[in-house]
């Protein structure tokens, strides 16, 4: 007979395998970058008519002056 022994999977524990700072932070730093493109966006695009309506009220909502 054999001594090996297996370890439990993450069905059998119960709980998700830890994720380090270093494999999380990419990401973090690509969502922050997102966000705030999204807020400069909203907040200072004057082009087309159709852009215009689009962030309108995304523009209201973070107290940007549109008019």
């Amino acid at each position: 007979m054999s001594n090996l022994s297996v370890s439990p999977t993450f069905s059998e524990v119960g709980y998700p395998p830890a994720i380090s700072f270093r494999e999380l932070w990419p990401w973090t730093l690509f969502a922050a970058s997102i966000l705030l493109f999204a807020i400069y966006m909203t907040g200072s695009y004057q082009g087309s008519a159709t852009l215009h309506e689009f962030f309108h009220d995304g523009r209201h909502l973070l107290g940007f002056p549109c008019h």
